[in-house]
């Protein structure tokens, strides 16, 4: 599959304040591709409500929507695809609820990870966290780049890479193999989150 250069994670624990339909919209006007909802603190309903509108939102502006973590939302919402993690339904089990069209992406830490989700039906392989990051509350251990060059030896699948990316380092992970760079702190906090992710797009183009 083909994956846009910037995955822009949406995460209301990291809106400071706004809502996530004004910074979907902000991040769409900006011309990103690709939306991640990740919402860990809000009920089933609450998280069904809000991946229902966002995904009506970007579906509209031409983008691919992906729910964190619940296979069954994505699947109640129309979404694109769907994330998981370690500690998630396995990949296989999540692409039978969601269906052979839809994504699947899945979070890996160590090589020992993306060799085995290389031997997967993900669609595409997360790594990280590359550097430190903030947005979790219990982060695995770093990879960093040389961990992420690795990654991108053990697989010929799309590499997402998350975890500490800023505007400043975003471009050398780019360098280091990744198709991708999976951003939430540093788009969800800027004070003009449409400006700062067209300088991401511009920062990672090519």
């Amino acid at each position: 599959m083909f994956i846009p250069r910037l995955y822009a994670i949406i995460d209301p624990a990291q809106a400071g304040g706004r809502s996530v339909d004004e910074i979907a919209a902000a991040l769409l006007a900006a011309g990103i591709k690709l939306i991640q909802f990740r919402d860990k603190q809000a009920s089933s309903g609450e998280l069904y409500l809000s991946a229902r509108r966002l995904a009506q939102t970007v579906r509209k502006a031409g983008g691919t929507f992906i729910v964190n973590d619940r296979a069954d939302v994505a699947c109640a919402v129309n979404a694109d695809g769907v994330h998981v993690g370690q500690d998630d339904l396995p990949v296989e089990l999540a692409r039978a609820l969601v269906g052979r069209g839809k994504i699947v992406g899945f979070s890996t830490h160590v090589l020992e990870q993306v060799r085995d989700a290389d031997q997967s039906t993900a669609d595409y392989i997360a790594i990280g966290p590359i550097f430190p990051t903030l947005s979790k509350e219990n982060p695995d251990p770093v990879v960093g780049l040389a961990g992420l060059s690795e990654a991108r030896k053990a697989t010929r699948k799309p590499l997402v890479a998350i975890g500490g990316i800023t505007l400043e380092n975003a471009r050398a992970v780019i360098e280091a193999g990744a198709d991708s760079v999976a951003v939430v702190r540093d788009l969800m906090g800027a004070h003009d989150i449409q400006d700062r992710a067209r300088q991401f797009l511009a920062e990672v183009k090519g």
